[in-house]
């Protein structure tokens, strides 16, 4: 798992690339003020006031000596400026639309609202196989889960199968926040890695008020340590598969 949920900008793409063309046209507006206001020998309310109304300009020359021409040019100068930035802003907004990215800001906005809305739940960090098992059995009983993961595909996943999802590193206090560990009921580590989980344990008992957490271990020679972390409860996948198996087998063959 990487992290996907920290800068401002990073996780508002249409933001971050409508930053540039916003950040030309309010350029073009001022240099376009402050030089028709040097042009004119007005006050920056009347040089901005030109520029939406260019006839205005003809009125000021009529009683007041100047470079007219020139002022003129100027405005019409800054006012093709304005236009060609503001198409492209609307060209940027359009291609993010039809890239599904407005989409994709409106979902990431209103899952953070149910989530936020959600209590009693239980958070599952991974959607490996492991993970996806676990989540989709606890929505079988009725039971909200909210998955912390990164990776696209299994975040894809997530998504189909129905699940609040929060995309980022659950290592990280701020994404555990984001999931509402503090109003969750339990906690599962489910990544096919010991030393995250171990990882995640520790920072998920620094919450106020932290829940029940159960950690996935590969061996168990990790387990006393998971313990020590903060677990409540910790699984060995591998040793609970053999013991159901090593059931079947002792079963009287019928």
């Amino acid at each position: 798992m990487s992290l996907d949920n920290t800068p401002l900008l990073s996780g508002r793409p249409i933001l971050r690339r409508t930053l540039a063309p916003i950040g030309v046209f309010v350029a073009t507006v001022i240099v376009g003020v402050i030089g028709l206001s040097m042009l004119g020998n007005v006050g920056f309310v009347e040089a901005t006031f030109w520029l939406v109304d260019l006839t205005s300009i003809d009125l000021h020359f009529e009683d007041h000596t100047g470079p007219e021409r020139a002022a003129k040019a100027y405005a019409v100068l800054v006012t093709v400026g304005l236009v060609l930035t503001g198409v492209w802003i609307g060209e940027t907004v359009v291609t993010e639309a039809f890239g599904g990215r407005i989409r994709t800001e409106l979902s990431r906005v209103t899952m953070h609202r149910r989530i936020e809305n959600t209590d009693d739940h239980v958070i599952v960090c991974g959607y490996g196989m492991f993970g996806r098992t676990i989540a989709n059995r606890l929505a079988e009983a009725d039971r909200t889960v909210v998955v912390i993961e990164i990776d696209e595909n299994h975040a894809e996943r997530v998504r189909e199968d129905g699940h609040l999802l929060v995309r980022g590193d659950a290592r990280r206090e701020q994404v555990l926040q984001a999931a509402g560990v503090e109003r969750a009921t339990k906690l599962v580590a489910a990544i096919d890695d010991s030393n995250v989980n171990i990882q995640i344990t520790i920072v998920s008992g620094t919450a106020t008020s932290s829940p029940d957490i159960l950690v996935r271990v590969g061996e168990e020679m990790y387990e006393s340590v998971a313990r020590e972390a903060g677990a409540d409860d910790v699984i060995i996948p591998e040793v609970v598969s053999g013991e159901r198996v090593t059931r079947l087998l002792e079963q009287p063959a019928n």
